[in-house]
């Protein structure tokens, strides 16, 4: 019967245009054919899916159903509710199969993608179908390539002023190259723009890009044919996929001027509602560091005349200029030019600790290099703990008192962060302390607490607080910082570097550049042609999309393992005809070769909210009306100065990378005057994961959850599968558990609304807990009693009455009303239900039900159990869908009650207090205990074994 109802009401739905969003103008209206009117906007959004062939199991859709809760919720308070769902379809898992079975990718991702809408309509989400899209449509394509060609034709000025009175922002190259031609813009190397041939121009324009060519260190895998991201290579230094060696290897590559932006990227995070632990990994992933670049001179050795000429000084940046007294030794990465320079013999004085057994620098610091060279920067940072290293001969000069001080190279440190080399303080970093205990070298403490030195340990470095010592220059002209704190002892010293040019005071930054480049076939072509000059250019805009070729084979060209020297052959280069066009991009027709790499997945994740607004547009990446309306500043009541979407909800593995980088094509967008708004995500909700029990037999295998039986025994749980004993465990849901359960087999056995009700009742929406299929008949139950509070089971007739409500009825309908609302609109969809439970079985409790108490708790279950919500509606009466209906308002009078405090005890210590009814029933007081946030927070995963009530003061838990 619930599937009856549910897919009659899905259909009429779709063909009502029931949740069609109206737009204030143009081709998107709702249902009835009408724009937006004054109705306030609600932009809310999950976060892109990936298609998977697997389909999706019951732990996908737990923010899909909580986000169509609130947007339910808010479209019956009023609201103009924008809320629809696309497909980021591009990726690896799709090429993979196409490799291993030579169908076209876009042939598994359409097919997968079908199976997942199916999948999401039976659930009975309040989309509006108009909306979707899928990243590999030409259309949408045709507007990612365009994004990036505004990003190659723009540059970012730092000292442009921006609207919001900062400085620093993106402008069109045109305007810089009008600079250099008139002047306004001095020329780098002092030329005139006239005097620099075009090839020379190009050059000085492209080093600015926004998205630029640069030869960039990559992780190379020649077993897999590709570069790998930093994600993909295990702290081995293997390939993720296939364990196969993976090398660094300098390669020509698509970069990403996200560095420009990261001061904004930081400080525009205090302008948006999201978690602070997302805040905190951005701000830590951008890594911004106040600071001193410091100079240390090299000294010259008894063999500088062997020394291959060049650097003379060593650039360290520091965030601690004020231990710089404390620095006994340096560090520089492999790959520093410096260790070009290395002497052809030891210094006197070398301690055998530091040659690691070699006869001369040069035999060590070769050898060493050859070991680096074999790591990726990931395996490199991992073995930092070995405190590897060989001195290099070399002395630098401490700028502070003229103290020689020795330079080590070691593979820990890399070229691609900071300058390559750092100066090391034993005496306060507990990594430099053990490299200088593993080399014999001396510790200098600069800090003590209070000023005493007598209380260090001085077996350990001290990175405590306190006041600086041992920091005292010894000529008159020297800077002394004994006896200042921390803060005025590196102002003094920034201060005195900066006046004798030894360093200045600066900002740095983990943050590199963005590498762009994909050597696979399933992404995004580069809108980009390459001339004689070898020099990239914009394919014109009239000709996006740049589609992708058909080729022979879509793996890329894979080499012996350990050949370190091979170089990337991507699938695209397989097709000549594709790789080699005639173009006229302004001086006759020409022939040009293709870039045969392809944009990262993360590309069409990065604005497909933009599109999701119209994507019909074919004139605009995004209408600036619309763009205002929905994303401006200030757009509704709760949209905050720097706007976005009201609402985007998914998994905390994003909190970096996808919304960093799409924070930062939305900035390159404002800045181009392309969006209003800030920022593209206005508030965050990181739900949490459904998890499972898996269970495996004594070989260690995992055998099918579902078949699985549970035996009590004197209170004590055992579990069996097919007679023999098994362990349970507590994990992830997946095919190698053999613990998936899916939507497909709840809605066959339970029906879409008792599967929404049981995932929105299971816990706070961002925590994590455990899957039970045995649970949910609880919401089955629930829905089951609230359709006998209607309808009779025998007859089928409408059983509720006119007579009215009495008092005590009233009270509970309107106290209810008054709890859910607040649940409701701060996303607690667990606590509400309950609420509704309580509701319901007072009603129970009735002889007959009248209609003005039912009515409201089916408007108020309508946002977790659509379908029947609907289905009571209309036999109560009501031609139209209760979609629109107000939500129901709490009168006060009915608020008035006296009510206790009951005391929720977990393990015996209180956990939390609820206020409820002196008549509420024992069964009641349970559930609305259980779902208080802080004792389900205390529960987490364990068993609850008992729960004792003494009605209505006390409730103890014991798990």
């Amino acid at each position: 019967m619930a599937e009856e109802i549910e897919l009659r009401w899905q259909d009429r739905w779709e063909s009502s245009g029931t949740f069609y969003a109206a737009n204030p103008s143009g081709a998107l209206t709702d249902g009835n054919g009408e724009h937006a009117g004054d109705r306030p906007p609600f932009f809310i959004m999950d976060m892109f899916p990936y298609p998977s062939g697997a389909g999706l199991h019951v732990g996908h859709p737990l923010g899909y159903i909580a986000t169509d809760v609130v947007g339910r919720f808010r479209r019956m308070q009023g609201d103009n509710v924008l809320h629809t769902l696309g497909y980021d379809a591009f990726g690896l898992p799709a090429e993979q199969f196409a490799v291993q079975t030579g169908q076209h990718p876009r042939t598994t991702t359409e097919a997968n993608m079908v199976n997942m809408r199916r999948q999401l309509r039976r659930m009975g989400l309040a989309h509006d179908p108009r909306r979707t899209f899928a990243t590999i449509d030409p259309e949408y394509v045709r507007w990612t390539q365009w994004i990036f060609l505004q990003m190659f034709g723009s540059w970012y000025d730092v000292d442009a002023v921006r609207p919001d009175g900062g400085t620093g922002r993106a402008r069109p190259i045109a305007e810089l190259e009008a600079e250099y031609a008139d002047g306004t813009r001095a020329v780098p190397g002092g030329r005139s723009w006239a005097d620099l041939e075009a090839g020379e121009q190009r050059d000085v324009v492209d080093s600015q890009r926004l998205a630029y060519v640069s030869e960039a260190p990559v992780n190379w895998c020649p077993g897999l044919g590709t570069v790998l991201a930093n994600e993909e290579v295990t702290s081995d230094g293997r390939s993720e996929r296939g364990n196969f060696p993976v090398f660094q290897r300098s390669l020509r590559q698509w970069n990403m001027r996200i560095t420009a932006y990261a001061d904004r990227l930081v400080d525009d995070l205090d302008l948006i509602d999201w978690p602070e632990k997302v805040k905190a990994m951005q701000r830590n992933w951008i890594g911004r560091s106040e600071g001193a670049q410091v100079r240390f001179a090299l000294q010259p050795s008894a063999s500088a005349q062997d020394a291959v000429p060049g650097v003379d000084g060593i650039e360290v940046f520091t965030t601690r200029p004020d231990t710089l007294f404390g620095a006994t030794f340096m560090v520089v990465a492999p790959e520093h030019p410096v260790v070009d320079q290395v002497p052809a013999a030891w210094p006197e004085g070398t301690k055998d600790a530091w040659t690691g057994g070699h006869a001369t620098p040069r035999e060590a610091v070769t050898a060493y290099r050859s070991e680096a060279a074999a790591k990726t920067a990931v395996e490199r940072q991992a073995d930092a703990g070995k405190k590897t290293g060989v001195f290099t001969g070399l002395f630098g000069s401490n700028p502070v008192d003229g103290a020689a001080v020795p330079v080590f190279t070691a593979d820990y440190v890399l070229m691609g962060y900071g300058t390559g080399a750092i100066m090391a303080v034993p005496g306060g970093d507990a990594r430099d302390f053990a490299f200088a205990e593993a080399f014999d070298l001396p510790v200098i403490y600069t800090v003590a607490p209070g000023g005493d030195v007598d209380a260090l340990d001085r077996g350990e470095a001290f990175t405590g607080d306190g006041l600086v010592v041992n920091s005292a220059a010894a000529s008159d002209d020297g800077v002394t910082l004994d006896g200042l704190d921390v803060a005025t002892a590196k102002r003094t010293v920034i201060d005195w570097l900066e006046a004798r040019g030894a360093g200045t005071g600066t900002v740095t930054y983990r943050l590199r550049d963005w590498l762009f480049s994909r050597q696979r076939y399933w992404g995004e072509p580069f809108p980009i042609v390459y001339g004689e000059d070898g020099r990239p250019l914009a394919v014109p805009e009239n000709q996006l999309p740049v589609d992708l070729p058909e080729v022979p084979d879509y793996a890329p060209r894979v080499f012996d393992a350990d050949d370190a020297d091979s170089s990337p052959e991507p699938p695209l280069g397989r097709n000549q005809d594709w790789v080699d066009v005639e173009l006229d991009l302004g001086d006759g027709p020409r022939t040009y070769r293709r870039d045969t790499n392809t944009m990262p997945n993360w590309a069409g994740s990065c604005w497909y909210y933009l599109r999701y607004l119209d994507p019909t547009d074919d004139e605009h990446v995004v209408s600036p009306e619309l763009e205002k309306y929905w994303l401006g500043a200030h757009h509704n009541a709760s949209s905050g100065p720097a706007g976005g979407v009201d609402l985007y909800v998914g998994g905390v593995e994003h909190a970096v990378l996808h919304l960093l980088y799409a924070r930062f094509w939305h900035k390159v967008l404002h800045d181009l005057g392309h969006v209003s708004s800030l920022e593209p995500f206005g508030k965050l909700f990181n739900q949490g994961y459904v998890q499972a029990y898996a269970f495996r037999d004594d070989r260690g295998q995992p055998v099918p959850a579902a078949e699985v039986e549970e035996h009590e025994d004197g209170g004590t749980t055992t579990y069996t599968w097919n007679g023999q004993t098994v362990t349970r465990e507590y994990g992830k849901m997946g095919k190698s558990l053999k613990n998936v359960v899916t939507p497909d087999e709840m809605y066959e056995q339970y029906g879409a609304d008792t599967f929404r009700v049981y995932e929105m009742s299971m816990g706070p929406l961002d925590l994590s807990r455990p899957w039970e299929t045995r649970a949910v008949v609880g919401a089955q139950r629930f829905l089951q009693r609230l359709w006998r509070n209607v309808v009779d089971e025998t007859s089928g007739r409408t059983t509720v009455v006119e007579t009215p409500a009495d008092a005590a009825t009233l009270r509970a309908v309107h106290r209810t009303i008054a709890d859910v609302t607040v649940e409701m609109a701060e996303m607690r969809p667990n606590t509400a239900i309950a609420r509704l439970i309580t509701l319901n079985n007072h009603l129970t409790s009735l002889g007959e039900v009248p209609r003005e108490a039912v009515e409201p708790l089916v408007l108020m279950t309508a946002p977790v159990a659509p379908h029947i919500a609907e289905e009571l509606w209309q036999r109560l009466g009501h031609a139209e869908s209760l979609a629109h209906e107000p939500f129901p308002t709490a009168l006060d009078e009915y608020l008035v009650e006296e009510s206790v405090t009951c005391v929720v005890q977990v393990k015996g210590k209180v956990r939390g207090k609820i206020t409820v009814s002196p008549s509420i029933s024992e069964e009641d007081l349970r559930a609305a205990a259980l779902a208080e946030p802080n004792v389900q927070r205390q529960i987490g995963d364990a068993e609850i074994r008992k729960v004792i009530i003494r009605a209505p003061k006390l409730v103890n838990v014991v798990v």
